[in-house]
């Protein structure tokens, strides 16, 4: 992609969801290109790729708990721009199961959030690795692994959920030492985000969710947003840190 040698490169997976899509329009507003990576939603992804400011971004697939997959990806866009810069592990999967319905938590539904949420962060980090070790970014390279402070509070969709977010803080902390100092390793960690569907929710859930929150409301997504793209061009000595983005619900 001839022109864009300049510029950062930042590979967000599950790029086309609702915190994804925010989070790759605020990258592309810093001046990224932006590679949205996606699994099943190809038509949002390359709508939002062809809507993002500037120009050079692109949707790939990037099904993280395909390893080979994601290390042929890396290949892809190491031979197309011939960097990346950012790595955001944003794909994520859950379903709502209440925590003492052990019954319901069924051995699939584990192995998926687990494999998703876990291992294929794990593997979107050995893919890149080398590209983002080589990175010019003040700092160097930056993975930013979108948590939730359901790994703290050991509330939330289900106890796997939980589980699989508290194992991806502490794979921040590891990886941030393992790849230093040519990788910083970030978790973004908000509690809940007012996307389109949680505002689908019914109206009592989502008044007590925001009364439970000492700032009085949910975190927006430009908000999550804006706290990836803080750590990646702003925070430049932090790593292994897990930076909550909740209004204080973790206080509370």
């Amino acid at each position: 992609m001839a022109g864009i040698e300049q510029r950062a490169v930042a590979v967000v997976t599950g790029g086309a969801g609702g915190l994804g899509s925010s989070i790759c329009r605020k990258l592309a507003d810093a001046g990224m290109c932006v590679v949205v990576g996606y699994h099943r939603s190809a038509g949002a992804a390359h709508q939002l790729a062809s809507s993002l400011a500037g120009q050079g971004h692109s949707a790939r697939p990037a099904p993280v708990t395909q390893s080979a997959q994601m290390t042929a990806l890396a290949a892809e866009i190491g031979n197309d721009y011939g960097r990346c810069d950012v790595l955001v592990n944003c794909a994520g999967v859950t379903r709502f199961v209440r925590h003492a319905d052990l019954e319901a938590l069924d051995d699939e539904l584990i192995d998926n959030i687990l494999a998703t949420n876990v291992r294929g962060a794990f593997a979107s980090v050995r893919a890149f690795r080398h590209m983002l070790e080589g990175s010019p970014l003040p700092g160097g390279g930056v993975v930013v692994n979108l948590s939730s402070a359901a790994g703290t509070l050991a509330m939330g969709s289900n106890v796997i959920y939980c589980a699989s977010k508290a194992a991806l803080d502490n794979m921040t902390k590891s990886l941030a030492r393992a790849l230093a100092p040519g990788i910083r390793v970030i978790s973004v960690s908000p509690a809940l985000v007012d996307t389109e569907f949680v505002k689908s929710m019914e109206p009592a859930w989502h008044h007590e969710q925001a009364a439970r929150t000492p700032l009085g409301r949910l975190a927006t997504p430009e908000e999550v947003a804006n706290a990836v793209v803080a750590a990646i061009t702003t925070l430049t000595f932090v790593t292994g840190s897990i930076l909550l983005v909740d209004g204080g619900r973790c206080l509370a």
